[in-house]
């Protein structure tokens, strides 16, 4: 399943936001957003890597983005932008404390669970989480590896959440 790519860079490069977007809290590495009104209303947590490893020479933006679309019952969306155009044909993976890693589809410079039942178990994770590493391979072949803290993001998650009304 394709998915319409959110590409905000956030935190550190808050600049880059779309003027309408509102920050509703900052939790450590993680900060919850909302755009939009009424029934065009959407939410969404984020963060940058507090670690980012690969052999690269150049690499853009990198956040983990989880994105709730009220209107459209999308809710826990998750999706990483990887700050470059990953391999054709390859998967990433994103690890939770070192236990379950889900495979993640990719498309362009983002990549995505397969299906919103992996979108919920991710979030699941992360919640009950310390770390999360994603790992992924480039166009050029760098093998790259973020980390996540996942310190805040329960906090953050509520915020969007509840600026949504999602349960």
């Amino acid at each position: 399943m394709k998915r319409i790519a959110l590409l905000l860079p956030l935190l550190a490069l808050a600049a880059a936001l779309p003027a309408q977007a509102e920050l509703l809290s900052e939790h450590k590495t993680w900060a919850a957003y909302s755009e939009g009104a009424k029934s065009s209303k959407y939410c969404f947590v984020t963060a940058q890597p507090t670690k980012d490893v690969g052999k690269y020479t150049k690499r853009g933006d990198i956040f983990a983005v989880i994105t709730h679309h009220p209107s459209e019952k999308r809710v826990n969306e998750f999706h990483i932008q990887a700050g470059y155009t990953f391999q054709k044909g390859s998967a990433a993976t994103a690890r939770i404390d070192g236990k379950k890693a889900f495979k993640l589809y990719t498309d362009g410079d983002n990549a995505w669970t397969y299906d919103k039942e992996s979108d919920a178990a991710v979030v699941r994770a992360m919640k009950g989480g310390a770390t999360m590493v994603v790992k992924g391979t480039s166009s050029r072949g760098t093998a790259t590896t973020d980390t996540y803290s996942l310190s805040g993001f329960t906090a953050a998650w509520k915020a969007a959440a509840k600026a949504c009304n999602v349960k």
